[in-house]
């Protein structure tokens, strides 16, 4: 099984590859996830946000919800913004000219990725803030569609191997789901 995962996962799109074959004139979405993992002793995996041990995962769609890439694991405890600019997913579009929708966890990010706005502290969101924050929020709906699909796959729901293991699960899977 060890072979198959590595040779599907050597055949996975790096982020540029998948990007520049990307010929759209839209825009790209992007988000993050915690893949469950039942390594309690690995350092730094727990995520206070999903309040379980895993691994942080990048997605990346086309504005439809066709999956284009997923990112090696990092440590569960990793924010997405860290783990956007670790996998260099900020640059590569800034680089490439393509503007990316996320969500507020990649507020600061710059380049190209656009987010939802934000509210002052102690102020009150101005209406036409709230009602772009819903179109934002529309819009980025088929990256969360994406990864409801590529968390279907069970090993992604609770994997009982090393997190070390779960960069070439997920590229196998990207292979997997770009090619069947």
């Amino acid at each position: 099984m060890n072979h198959t995962i590595e040779h599907l996962a050597a055949v996975a799109p790096s982020l540029t590859e998948a990007l520049t074959s990307h010929h759209a004139d839209g825009y790209l979405l992007l988000d993050g996830t915690v893949a469950e993992t039942d390594r309690v002793q690995a350092a730094g995996h727990f995520s206070g946000k999903a309040r379980r041990e895993g691994v942080n995962l990048q997605v990346i769609t086309a504005e439809e919800g066709k999956l284009l890439w997923i990112s090696p694991a990092l440590p569960g405890g990793t924010h997405d913004i860290t783990a956007a600019r670790e996998h260099d997913v900020v640059e590569t579009c800034a680089v490439l000219g393509l503007d990316v929708l996320a969500d507020k966890g990649y507020q600061g990010a710059g380049g190209t990725v656009i987010t939802p706005i934000r509210r002052r502290p102690g102020a009150e969101l101005p209406d036409k803030h709230k009602k772009s924050n819903k179109v934002h929020a529309a819009l980025r709906a088929p990256v969360e569609r994406a990864i409801s699909r590529i968390k279907q796959w069970r090993i992604l729901r609770h994997a009982r191997t090393s997190p070390n293991r779960l960069s070439s699960v997920s590229a196998a899977l990207l292979t997997l789901m770009i090619y069947t």
